[in-house]
């Protein structure tokens, strides 16, 4: 039987990257709900009478699902809970469908299931709804998790991957790639010394920076798959802008970027589950950046780049000795399964 290559495109890798931005743009988005990739951000806003809603839902295949700061159920909650911060919602209810292989180990899944609970207390959030499926030995890998999430917003403000504007700063709240290679290091069996991942919830810096900056905070975003650098593509070509960076601004662990070279990886393109990402005006860059190190989910943070009025879409970043270099998207998947 021979297949097109079009076809092809289910079966390669790519999550994060340019492959399945095709895949969702051209075929997942456009059947199910027709919107544009510019209509496209963390989760949807909907209207309940005046009060609007944000609504996600995300599905965890980490593996393993037991790793250096966290499992696949702290991390189920922390991306979900993420991604509402994202559209300036409160998060207030999760749901959680558990596919688990059968032999999976009861007490990991006691494990994973504890730490879910903790994740989800300590992010003020609910578990209020679910379903659990068992299946036979080989159709699944261990345990998939797939969660769902409401918040509400408690302001009027527009957040989205549209708005950043020429002028505009770029900050980063943390360092880069803590996750992608804490995952990566347990799953190869590499000496994890000093790695972890920094999987959190982030609504508390969230809220923090809206009460200090409010419409000054124009887009938010969280580097998962495919990175800093995807991220910042995908606001640029939403934008409609080009994206200047210093890469000696940008905060980077010495134990990431040491793994990072030893595998031949780049930081830029490597997730992480407990940073944003924020577009910001320039009047309100300076005192965010001072508020946001207050919190201990922001200590790091720093101003990366600016947005200039140049070709659409483009990223581009200073070198730390001197040269320019052009920021693409994730082309393949440098890391599979690292959330």
């Amino acid at each position: 039987m021979s297949m097109k290559t079009d076809d092809l495109i289910l079966l390669g890798h790519g999550s994060g990257g340019t492959l399945s931005h095709r895949l969702l743009d051209e075929l997942i988005v456009a059947t199910l709900s027709g919107r544009g990739p510019n209509e496209q951000n963390d989760a949807a806003l909907l209207a309940a009478g005046s009060t609007r809603l944000a609504f996600t839902t995300d599905g965890y295949v980490v593996d393993p699902p037991l790793f250096p700061g966290g499992t696949i159920g702290s991390l189920a909650v922390h991306g979900t809970v993420n991604d509402l911060a994202m559209m300036g919602a409160r998060p207030l209810w999760l749901s959680c469908a558990l596919i688990i292989e059968e032999g999976f180990s009861r007490s990991r899944l006691a494990e994973i299931l504890t730490d879910m609970r903790q994740a989800a207390d300590s992010a003020q959030v609910r578990i209020v709804t679910g379903d659990t499926k068992v299946v036979p030995r080989g159709k699944a890998d261990q345990i998939f998790i797939t969660t769902s999430g409401v918040g509400v917003l408690e302001h009027d403000l527009s957040i989205h991957g549209a708005n950043a504007r020429p002028g505009d700063r770029v900050i980063l709240s943390g360092s880069m790639g803590d996750h992608g290679i804490a995952v990566m290091a347990a799953r190869e069996g590499l000496p994890a010394a000093g790695l972890c991942s920094d999987s959190a919830a982030l609504w508390g810096l969230v809220e923090q920076m809206l009460a200090c900056a409010g419409s000054g905070v124009r887009v938010l975003r969280d580097p998962t798959r495919g990175g800093v650098a995807t991220t910042l593509k995908e606001i640029a070509q939403q934008s409609g802008v080009m994206i200047q960076l210093d890469e000696q601004q940008v905060p980077v662990a010495s134990q990431v970027q040491a793994v990072c070279d030893i595998l031949g990886l780049d930081p830029f393109y490597v997730a992480n589950e407990g940073k944003l990402l924020a577009v910001v005006s320039p009047e309100v860059a300076e005192p965010l950046l001072a508020a946001m190190q207050q919190h201990p989910l922001g200590a790091q943070a720093a101003i990366i780049g600016t947005v200039e009025d140049g070709e659409p879409g483009r990223v581009r970043m200073r070198t730390t000795v001197g040269g320019m270099r052009i920021v693409e998207m994730l082309a393949g998947e440098q890391l599979p399964r690292i959330c």
